[in-house]
């Protein structure tokens, strides 16, 4: 199972830079930049909230599932 965080493509269509996001979401720029990276392995409901409401966008725009290869026999 591997899931792909979208939040740079979002914030690229919506023209927001990784400082305006930051301030309106209050949320540290060193941490948006690790989720914006895919470099974190969770993310807290609210934060995910605030940043939806700020981009204007759902969570599935933000992130993805793709599902593993199985394994060939």
């Amino acid at each position: 199972m591997s899931i792909i965080l979208r939040l740079d493509r979002v914030m690229a269509d919506r023209k927001m830079s990784l400082n305006e996001l930051s301030e309106r979401v209050g949320v540290s720029n060193v941490n948006l930049s690790k989720l914006k990276t895919g470099k974190v392995s969770a993310i807290r409901f609210s934060t995910l909230d605030a940043i939806c409401s700020v981009l204007d966008c759902q969570p599935g725009d933000i992130l993805e599932y793709i599902r593993d290869n199985e394994p060939q026999p």
